[in-house]
């Protein structure tokens, strides 16, 4: 079995976890799967990523079968191999990258999902912290971006007690941007996605760095950073597309440069 699929429509590409049998657990054959996408998604002619999971799930998180044959430095030396450069990859990307969360999100799978710019689900999907139900803490970023999602309490609060979340519940907490019916999800997925690819992609790109920015920046800090990449954005072949459109009264095209 291939652990993961890609699949190009235009300037999209998708990415699917492909374990549908343990809901996309991760695996080390699926870890080094994923990577090899993510490189793929790093070509400059996608301009926006999609993750997604094969069958009902999204992803339920790390398979505990491996537990037994962890590496010689345990589990942080699996987690600084495997789903360490994962993350860090999916964060590095300069487009933007769409969680489409089809079914069960658990653990790893959660923060995988949170790792993305842009998290929808399905009306089927359910969110489940997981960790702490096996005496676990949450890991592969967890803690950094739900934090910044969801604010410290409500976080801590949902993370210790493990509950189950629904769709509804998601969207209502802003862990999610959408909520769409399950047999129209595919759809809504696949037209959100060009959507975001047809957007000036170097814009997109530098609006992500300046929020992963903002976390830790200072004021002065933040308006230096933000002067330099609007200097680099006005050298954009989309920057003069974008004013041209306006002044000529029509929807720009952007090309992604």
């Amino acid at each position: 079995m291939t652990e993961v699929l890609t699949a190009r429509d235009g300037a999209v590409l998708t990415i699917t976890l492909n374990r549908p049998d343990v809901y996309n657990a991760f695996n080390r054959p699926l870890h080094d799967a994923l990577s090899a996408a993510l490189h793929e998604a790093a070509d400059g002619d996608v301009r926006a990523v999609v993750i997604t999971g094969a069958g009902r799930g999204f992803c339920s998180g790390q398979d505990l079968k491996e537990f037994s044959d962890l590496p010689d430095g345990g589990i942080r030396g699996a987690l600084e191999d495997t789903y360490h450069p994962n993350i860090r990859a999916i964060r590095a990307l300069e487009k933007p990258v769409i969680a489409a969360v089809n079914g069960a999100c658990a653990g790893a799978g959660l923060s995988l999902a949170a790792a993305c710019d842009v998290r929808v689900a399905s009306d089927a999907a359910s969110f489940v912290p997981g960790f702490i139900g096996i005496g676990l803490v949450p890991d592969s970023g967890g803690t950094w971006f739900l934090h910044r999602l969801l604010g410290f309490a409500r976080v801590f609060e949902w993370m210790v007690s493990n509950r189950r979340l629904g769709a509804d519940e998601a969207l209502a907490w802003g862990l999610v941007s959408e909520v769409v019916p399950a047999d129209a999800f595919e759809a809504r997925v696949a037209e959100l996605a060009q959507w975001y690819a047809a957007l000036p992609t170097r814009g997109v790109a530098m609006t992500k760095q300046l929020f992963e920015h903002a976390y830790g920046a200072t004021l002065d800090e933040q308006l230096e950073l933000e002067a330099e990449l609007q200097q680099a954005a006005t050298g954009t072949e989309d920057f003069a597309e974008g004013v041209q459109a306006f002044l000529e009264k029509r929807p720009p095209a952007f090309r992604g440069r």
